[in-house]
């Protein structure tokens, strides 16, 4: 089973992909993690992959989609996606998927929809921890049980600079301009993601059949 969910901001996706994966014994894979990981050696990849990426990073250059692409064909080959993968976050654009295409073949793409206004009010919430980085969220859950304090250590939360309204939007037009070329080239399913969690996944389930 080879998957692809995609979402705005504070959809969810990322939430159900790991659900899904655990289920049914595939591999989560996000591609902001995936880079992380090559980059502090938790995913070890060949041929001098981690230093050109290392290296993109250090300038504060975005890892190119060929770079990408050769990360992810060693992540999809290794022994426990055996079973198969959820992609989240990945591919971001028409150019994306269609190199994708040329690595591994795609059985559906989900959709998880939120309005423009729900994923502003989901991600404007969001408060982390400046000590331990726990997250919660004003807006939804978990709130914290005192204002600007972290349940866990008592920490500060605060909020990320480019989680305000304005910032968003921009982020939120981006997305929209991308995936729509995306989702032409898939046997695409919408979910609406702004039910609970669980009414959420049982969506997923069922188009799963």
């Amino acid at each position: 089973m080879k998957l692809i969910f995609v979402g705005p901001q504070g959809s969810g996706k990322g939430t159900q992909a790991k659900k899904i994966a655990e289920k049914f014994g595939l591999c989560h894979i996000s591609s902001g993690d995936m880079l992380r990981e090559v980059v502090d050696g938790r995913l070890q990849v060949t041929g001098g992959l981690a230093e050109e990426v290392k290296k993109c990073i250090e300038k504060g250059k975005l890892v190119s989609d060929d770079l990408i692409v050769k990360i992810l064909k060693e992540r999809i080959l290794s022994k426990d996606c055996e079973k198969g993968f959820i992609l989240d976050g990945f591919p971001r654009t028409a150019r994306q998927a269609e190199m994708l295409e040329g690595i591994s073949n795609i059985d559906k793409v989900f959709e998880i929809a939120i309005s423009d206004e729900e994923s502003v009010r989901r991600i404007s919430g969001r408060r982390g921890c400046e000590k331990c980085g726990a997250i919660f969220n004003i807006n939804t859950s978990p709130k914290p049980v005192v204002e600007r304090v972290c349940d866990v250590c008592g920490g500060e939360l605060t909020q990320r600079k480019d989680d305000n309204e304005d910032a968003l939007r921009e982020r939120l037009k981006i997305y929209h301009d991308e995936t729509e070329g995306i989702l032409k080239m898939y046997d695409s399913v919408k979910i609406n993601g702004e039910q609970s969690i669980e009414e959420v996944g049982g969506d997923i389930l069922r188009a799963l059949g």
